[in-house]
């Protein structure tokens, strides 16, 4: 327990795969989004409940992740992500390089993933003709995978989502 709250200390997430990648390279072609994430998907399902399932939807989540970087990445710098776990969660920190004015609109997004009206917002997002924009992204993964979606920023032009995806719990 530890001593200043009375609780039980809380269980550390245990790393399973890291992948990094120049961040010019990972611009270069759109598929890598899809293998990156298919590959990675199938590394870390094989030990769960239904393996296949688990892949699918990691993958999934992931690949969207990607796209976010994708779309709102500099080509400068590295692309670095690690996937972690524990018990049934998955967390995925995604670091990557981004120009200041992205960085904001990310910080703005993420935040609206923990409002009260992101239900009826991703609703909106979706019901008409647009692209999922990253923003459409972020709130898929909060409302249809019960992820928790935050953001560190440690490095001044760069940005990491960190994301706890619950998975195991909703296949079971």
């Amino acid at each position: 327990m530890c001593a200043a709250s009375k609780k039980p200390a809380e269980a550390a997430f245990a790393p399973l795969l890291q992948f990094e990648m120049d961040m010019r390279t990972f611009l270069s072609d759109w598929q890598h989004c899809d293998q990156l994430s298919t590959f990675i998907a199938r590394m870390i399902s094989h030990n769960r409940t239904d393996p296949i399932r688990h892949s699918n939807f990691f993958s999934f989540a992931l690949n969207e992740l990607l796209e976010v970087s994708f779309r709102g990445g500099s080509p400068e710098g590295r692309i670095d992500c690690i996937v972690y776990r524990r018990d049934l969660m998955e967390r995925v920190k995604l670091s990557f390089t981004c120009p200041s004015g992205q960085q904001e609109f990310y910080r703005e997004a993420v935040a609206r993933t923990h409002q009260e009206d992101a239900f009826s917002r991703y609703l909106g997002a979706i019901s008409t003709d647009q692209t999922p924009n990253r923003e459409v992204v972020l709130l898929d993964l909060a409302i249809n995978f019960d992820a928790d979606v935050h953001l560190e920023e440690r490095a001044p032009a760069s940005i990491t989502f960190v994301v706890d995806l619950p998975l195991e719990r909703a296949i079971n």
